[in-house]
């Protein structure tokens, strides 16, 4: 039996089924999976590994016949993930295919100022399944504004990552505690985080 002492979530303790969503309920999301955060200003602790998961996801919507959706921040012209050059297009190894719709944004939340909610509509399914970079950032945003829009995530822990950041008293949050951090915080009351790609079935 669990322990009774320790602490739970509040998905928890409302009784909420947190069993990881399926591809036949979900629509996937992939968020920001750019270039910038392999090869730009903007590396993250451990985003090669990130993205083969987020690669395995890709394959298995497709396999699944589940919608995807690729979320592509847009940066300022000769800077952080410009459209126009290499830094801010999608990862090969994610790369969308045909009929598979790309979504622009401009803010950390990838349903500001876009259309996100009228394509996910469109779907007719009610369960994402979120993957991409960063976790504190774009993911944590796009996953409490998705519980605003009536919908419920599940995040794939190993598909995410983030990066160090200075902690404002002279010290460092190492991305992995952060990352860790912000899914616990997620897990509370907005999403079901599952280990990885093999988790959906």
């Amino acid at each position: 039996m669990p322990d009774p002492t320790l602490p739970k979530t509040l998905l928890q303790m409302a009784g909420a089924d947190l069993t990881p969503a399926g591809w036949d309920e979900s629509t996937l999301i992939l968020i920001d999976c750019q270039n910038e955060y392999v090869t730009g200003a903007v590396p993250l602790a451990g985003v090669d590994a990130a993205l083969a998961e987020c690669a395995k996801l890709l394959a298995a919507a497709r396999a699944n016949a589940a919608p995807v959706i690729h979320i592509r921040h847009k940066g300022q012209p000769g800077g952080a993930f410009d459209w126009d050059a290499p830094r801010g297009g999608i990862c090969d190894a994610v790369a969308p295919a045909d009929g598979e719709t790309v979504i622009g944004k401009g803010l950390p939340n990838s349903f500001a100022g876009t259309d996100l909610d009228e394509h996910l509509k469109a779907t007719e399914r009610g369960k994402l399944i979120v993957a991409g970079f960063m976790t504190h950032m774009c993911i944590s945003a796009t996953v409490r504004s998705a519980l605003d829009h009536g919908y419920f995530s599940t995040v794939i822990d190993a598909a995410c990552a983030t990066r160090d950041l200075p902690d404002g008293k002279g010290g460092v949050v190492a991305a992995a505690d952060l990352h860790r951090a912000e899914l616990v915080a997620l897990s509370d009351r907005f999403c079901v985080v599952a280990p990885d790609a093999a988790a959906i079935g």
